[in-house]
């Protein structure tokens, strides 16, 4: 059937239940799931396992909307030759999203005879992108900065570097390369927590010096996923694993965070860039790089070396909620150290069920406790506006007051105990079709913006608070996001009440929904952020800088990623949604977008 919206008449099918998160289980849903039953990607999309072999989750679980690339060269008449659709290892960055509805049917699966044979034609064939095998450009050498002069570490929140912007919007932006580097210290040892792992690319993105130190993924993955990214690190013996158990509500895994053992210390960097070559390319992305923390005085009592915002103990809990013994090293390395000079509060998710003082622990419940007990009430505050950007869409039901405008919305306009919780201006940023087919990368950029019809076409009425990515403060219009922020910020756009960069897409499962008349919360994956509070600045609130690049050591605005005020969609555009064809208009590099 069609239907029309003021975002255009989309063809859709009947599927799916009202709700796409992943019902809890009923009597009858402890049957193991079919062979072919779609996976869930990074962010909770359900998606169907490819023929081609995999290093992480997120490309590999959502590339399966379509058994081929739906890139087609408009510039090319010979035959309409699809691409097969690879794997975001290999760079075509398919990913990041919450509560998607099942892809379309698979096709039957090959017989196992035949199994390996195909993988490894697909592997050998692998182009590096859907552009071709010269897509990826080396960058130049004075694309990396070689000192600290240029950062910022007031706030310590960076934007990843991206090719083919000019370099002033790469000042004081960094690479993972600048990140590993020597210049943050001289590296004994790491941990990689990430969705998506090319295991090769991000080998080569340690410096020689560093580049056999012993490294920890810490990952996901399950049978042939997990023995594949094995088979992918065999060259490397200073790297182990860490594999997170799987409890029966998760839907998606471990987030993205580095901890960084130095020489001198240690440092964490909560993140929202995968160990992929696509993900620090042409995409914007953001990251919180904490100060660099000494070793504690021997013998120091369990509680020193604590923050102000409570963070030392945060994290403690947060990575003990994996329940890894592979990580009981880890936690006791992190006793050791002096954490006190972090300013930001840890925001994190774990999949469980919730009640009592516990539901106060992660997603949404969470925020608003430190909401309502370290911000206070500001002047004319039903004007101010509740804004939140992210890279996908969950299911948010039939209408706004199944979720969003109720306990997530609540959640979002505390502001202090007594803070009044009128309705506000709620302002979504995501990219719409035009956005996406601007891009730098084309209408491939939509694979990491997997927000599907069938989600779409049951929360109609959301679309009209959306608002398109626009980037000209940061010079990344053309860069799609994969970041995602929060924030609370005034009715002139000039001043933030907070602001928090996370992994958590706009959806229940990243953020709990509450169930049994609001005694209890029930949260479906793992998600890391930090918030920014002005009190822990002694500021009141912060005020949103202008000229965020080049950075400047002194400056004392925030860096919103984004213009602001956020642009509405204009009458003919609509939210970008990946599971339909685009062929009217070419993309950047003259392609259109043809799903099968």
């Amino acid at each position: 059937m069609s239907q029309d919206s003021q975002h255009g008449k989309w063809t859709i099918s009947d599927s799916e239940d009202e709700d796409n998160i992943p019902p809890t289980p009923q009597k009858d849903s402890n049957k193991p799931k079919p062979k072919l039953s779609p996976k869930r990607n990074e962010d909770n999309h359900s998606v169907k396992e490819p023929s081609a072999p995999a290093m992480g989750s997120e490309a590999r679980k959502a590339a399966h909307v379509n058994q081929t690339i739906p890139v087609k060269y408009e510039s090319n008449p010979s035959p309409s030759v699809k691409r097969k659709r690879e794997t975001e290892e290999a760079g075509w960055n398919l990913s990041s999203s919450d509560d998607e509805t099942p892809a379309p049917a698979p096709k039957k699966e090959p017989k196992k005879s035949d199994v390996n044979p195909k993988k490894k034609k697909t592997e050998d064939k692998r182009p590096p992108s859907p552009h071709g095998t010269s897509y990826y450009k080396e960058e130049p050498a004075d694309f990396f900065e070689t000192n600290l002069l240029s950062m910022n570490d007031m706030y310590r929140f960076y934007l990843n570097k991206v090719t083919g912007i000019p370099k002033k919007f790469n000042t004081g932006a960094l690479h993972i390369k600048e990140i590993l580097s020597p210049m943050f210290g001289t590296l004994k040892e790491s941990v990689q927590f990430n969705y998506c792992f090319d295991i090769p690319w991000m080998v080569e993105q340690y410096p020689p010096e560093f580049r056999d130190k012993p490294v920890i993924l810490v990952h996901g993955e399950k049978r042939e996923s997990k023995a594949r990214l094995i088979q992918q690190a065999k060259p490397y013996p200073h790297i182990r694993f860490c594999q997170i158990s799987c409890v029966k509500i998760v839907v998606a895994f471990c987030r993205k965070m580095m901890l960084l053992w130095y020489e001198e210390g240690f440092r964490v960097i909560i993140l929202t860039s995968n160990l992929i070559r696509a993900d620090w390319y042409q995409k914007t992305q953001g990251m919180w790089m904490s100060p660099l923390y000494p070793r504690l005085p021997e013998g120091s009592p369990g509680t020193a070396g604590e923050s102000p915002t409570n963070f030392k103990s945060d994290l403690l809990e947060y990575l003990e909620a994996y329940r890894a013994p592979e990580l009981a090293e880890c936690i006791d390395r992190i006793k050791q150290h002096d954490l006190s000079e972090t300013r930001v509060y840890l925001i994190g998710s774990t999949p469980g069920r919730y009640q009592g003082p516990a539901m106060e622990k992660w997603g949404h419940l969470r925020l608003r406790k430190l909401l309502s007990e370290h911000t206070k009430p500001v002047q004319n505050e039903e004007r101010w506006h509740v804004l939140g950007q992210f890279s996908s869409i969950g299911s948010m039901g039939l209408d706004k007051t199944k979720w969003l405008a109720a306990e997530f919305q609540r959640t979002l306009t505390t502001l202090g105990k007594e803070g009044r919780r009128c309705a506000h201006v709620r302002l979504h940023v995501y990219p719409s079709v035009e956005n996406v087919r601007t891009s730098l990368e084309g209408y491939p950029a939509g694979g990491s913006l997997p927000y599907s019809i069938q989600t779409a076409q049951k929360q109609l009425w959301l679309h009209s608070y959306f608002h398109g990515w626009h980037a000209d403060v940061t010079g990344r219009s053309n860069a799609m996001p994969h970041i995602k922020t929060y924030m609370r910020v005034s009715p002139d756009f000039t001043q933030l009440a907070w602001f928090l960069v996370t992994s958590a897409n706009l959806s229940k499962a990243a953020w709990g929904a509450l169930e049994k008349n609001n005694t209890q919360v029930m949260v479906r994956s793992y998600e890391l952020g930090v918030l920014y509070l002005p009190s822990a600045f002694n500021m009141s609130t912060f005020p949103v800088e202008k000229n965020v690049f080049p950075a400047s050591s002194s400056s004392k605005g925030f860096p919103v990623p984004f213009d602001l005020p956020p642009q509405h969609y204009s009458s003919k555009e609509q939210p970008w949604i990946w599971n339909i064809p685009y062929t009217q208009a070419p993309d950047t590099h003259g392609n259109v977008w043809v799903p099968s």
